[in-house]
């Protein structure tokens, strides 16, 4: 697994704690931020999953305008968690990080989706992302 997968899953742990604890994400990042010292082996990881986070977190209001824009029936809140999460961190990287092309960030998203969320979710999450992409064009 490269280190930007890993960070991937990192950036959607602390997404999906803090919507699951119903803390503020910036409470949870402080947390793995203090855990990252003590682990110096995984500090690559860390460093994306930081920038994945606090990208998000800058860009929360329009992120989230975008996926709901784009999605059909579903509104945010109706949304599995981790589904929820995935969009948003396949959203940043579309909008806000050139180093990682659209089509790896929807197939990271669809992947994880595949393994961790509902039947149905990697092809919600595929065409959203899909469309948001082709959308910003």
């Amino acid at each position: 697994m490269s280190a930007r997968t890993k960070a991937r899953k990192r950036a959607l742990d602390m997404l999906y704690s803090a919507d699951m604890r119903g803390v503020p994400v910036e409470q949870v990042l402080a947390t793995e931020a203090e855990r990252a010292v003590s682990e110096p082996e995984r500090q690559a990881s860390w460093l994306y999953a930081r920038e994945i986070v606090d990208g998000i977190v800058d860009h929360r209001e329009e992120i989230d305008e975008l996926i709901t824009t784009h999605s059909r029936g579903w509104t945010l809140e109706r949304m599995p968690a981790v589904d929820r999460a995935l969009l948003r961190i396949g959203v940043w990287e579309i909008l806000y990080n050139d180093e990682v092309p659209d089509p790896v960030a929807i197939s990271e998203a669809v992947e994880a989706a595949t393994v961790l969320s509902t039947d149905d979710s990697a092809g919600f999450v595929n065409g959203l992302l899909a469309a948001i992409s082709h959308s910003k064009a």
